[in-house]
């Protein structure tokens, strides 16, 4: 018993050593810009996915739905890779002056407000908006099929759920299998579109 106290607090002691922030160095303006780009995001997907939708045929409105789930999970696997990559493989990139190499070293410095950025603000708000393009579906189906609102809610729902819930789950063992890969493929992309 008392080896495994000591194992703990050596962990722990560990754990304070790599540390890069302490609690009072928690970056505040960080927080306030990621919750208002979350606001505006969610808000205007929202939008979009509540006033296009209802207004669609059955199969545009699967469509658009997928599309959300499939971009939820793909930002999902990118948060995911930014946090379990290799840093000096792209410093090494870098100083060859590889493509995206320079950005993938900025996103993996960042990883942590790379992976809110990705998982927790894009990969949640499409969770949401994706849920409410299924309410919309499902009024599209008891309107025009006279299905059973109740049963048909549920079915919806519950799809939704399963296809992101999958393909989350196998996007995460991608993309800790293939962090450096996909991480690098992220930055090239982005870097078409940076300016230094």
């Amino acid at each position: 018993m008392e080896r495994k106290t000591n194992e703990l607090e050596n962990l722990v002691e560990q754990t304070r050593k790599k540390e890069k922030i302490s609690k009072k160095e928690v970056d505040a303006k960080w927080i306030l810009k990621i919750v208002s780009v979350a606001f505006v995001i969610s808000f205007i997907f929202s939008y979009i996915a509540n006033s296009t939708i209802p207004n669609l045929s059955l199969a545009f409105g699967i469509l658009i739905t997928l599309l959300f789930i499939f971009v939820g999970i793909t930002m999902d696997v990118v948060g995911v890779s930014v946090t379990a990559a290799d840093e000096a493989v792209f410093h090494s990139m870098n100083s060859r002056k590889v493509r995206g190499a320079d950005l993938a070293v900025k996103f993996k410095k960042n990883a942590d407000k790379v992976s809110t950025f990705c998982c927790d603000v894009i990969g949640d708000v499409c969770g949401v908006i994706s849920g409410a393009a299924g309410t919309a579906i499902t009024v599209i189906l008891v309107t025009d099929f006279h299905t059973n609102l109740l049963l048909t809610g549920l079915i919806v729902t519950a799809i939704i759920s399963s296809l992101t819930i999958g393909g989350k789950a196998i996007g995460k063992s991608i993309a800790i299998n293939k962090s450096d890969i996909i991480l690098y493929g992220f930055a090239k992309i982005v870097s078409t579109f940076y300016r230094r």
